[in-house]
């Protein structure tokens, strides 16, 4: 009996490997389905001279690869569809490469097109993907693996930092009252650190987050001498150089121009 168990297991297990493998590589079914369920985007922390972004959304085949280059078919729902092509994005031909299985559609996110501020908030647009079907692929699976929304803005939140209390906090002693750029600047020199300590940096990473997001009460204080040094004075020399006065004011006209030299007077 033990033995008879055994082996329908095994079976068991075979026919469920067969099963995986014709999703993916059945030649009679040419099929292509979206793999990612949720596709946001948002210039957030992205510093202010990057102006576009190519979204990657992404889709995989079911059946055999090609040596050839084909493309997927897809269509835009008018109707759940808030951004307009060539004012907040662009989007391009979808072509799946010589053997691969795995592709993508291109959408590239304009900046400049995207509405809002921080005071009084950001419009967040859609964009409805739907896979039709042509001379190589036909939309396959359920109705729900066949189309997406990717929703994007050019939000930027206060970060997270929490006091004792569970408040939010931000360290104006420091950093001069809440601004995005200025926390866009500060990720920016975060992230520079890459190339300057990239051993500490990989340890702030660990601690704090790829964009700063876990800061401990809003006080990096054990890398503090660090932040100082290639962060903070780079900030302030940033935001007090007159050279960078205008373009600050046209992206911000309400930036504060408050931030405290870390070195004192």
């Amino acid at each position: 009996m033990k033995k008879l168990l055994f082996i329908l297991i095994i079976l068991g297990g075979l026919a469920s490997c067969s099963e995986t493998d014709y999703m993916t590589f059945d030649s009679a079914n040419n099929g292509v389905y979206f793999t990612r369920d949720t596709l946001q985007y948002s210039f957030s922390v992205t510093p202010m001279e990057v102006r576009t972004y190519t979204y990657k959304v992404p889709f995989r085949i079911m059946g055999a690869t090609s040596k050839e280059a084909r493309t997927i078919a897809y269509s835009i729902d008018a109707e759940r569809t808030t951004a307009v092509r060539g004012v907040q994005y662009n989007i391009g031909e979808a072509i799946l490469m010589p053997d691969s299985i795995n592709g993508y559609i291109p959408v590239e996110i304009l900046r400049d097109g995207l509405e809002g501020n921080y005071t009084d908030g950001y419009t967040r647009y859609t964009l409805e993907l739907v896979l039709e079907a042509n001379e190589h692929f036909r939309p396959t699976l359920d109705s729900l693996s066949q189309r997406r929304t990717l929703a994007f803005d050019n939000a930027i939140d206060q970060p997270n930092w929490l006091s004792a209390h569970g408040d939010k906090v931000w360290q104006q002693d420091i950093l001069g009252v809440w601004h995005p750029l200025k926390f866009i600047k500060m990720v920016e020199y975060y992230h520079a650190l890459a190339d300057i300590l990239p051993e500490t940096y990989k340890k702030m990473v660990a601690a704090y987050g790829e964009n700063l997001e876990h800061v401990p009460y809003g006080d990096p204080y054990v890398y503090r001498t660090i932040f100082q040094k290639y962060i903070y004075k780079p900030m302030y020399d940033f935001f007090v150089d007159p050279a960078n006065h205008d373009v600050i004011l046209a992206e911000y006209p309400d930036f504060p121009f408050d931030f405290p030299n870390p070195y004192g007077n």
